[in-house]
């Protein structure tokens, strides 16, 4: 999992990036914190290259970290094959403004059109 704290327990991270991990390849955009997105980028991009292999192994390390079955689904016959020719790089973090009451770093993480 993740390499950052972000000031929170093992396990909160763990399933708070699960979420964020599901949420992000349902809508295919997230808004979260910068380092939040940093480290969301480095779990996406293992999850979509695992997934374009489309076998049984593939899909139980995928449902590890995603629980949604019918994202997985989505990932394994959607955004998958979109990126079968293209070697990595399959999300893209645009900065936003800071957040307003904290100035937290705000970005954006989305998949790259292909």
């Amino acid at each position: 999992m993740p390499q950052r704290k972000l000031g929170k327990t093992g396990a909160h991270r763990k399933a708070m990036f699960r979420n964020m991990l599901t949420d992000f390849f349902r809508h295919g955009r997230i808004e979260t914190t910068l380092p939040k997105a940093k480290e969301l980028r480095s779990l996406a991009e293992k999850m979509i290259t695992t997934a374009k292999t489309n076998d049984l192994s593939s899909r139980r390390k995928v449902l590890k970290y995603v629980k949604d079955k019918e994202v997985v689904k989505k990932l394994f016959d959607e955004i998958a094959p979109r990126y079968s020719e293209r070697p990595g790089g399959y999300t893209r973090i645009l900065k936003m403004y800071p957040r307003r009451g904290d100035a937290a770093e705000k970005a954006i993480i989305e998949l790259v059109e292909e």
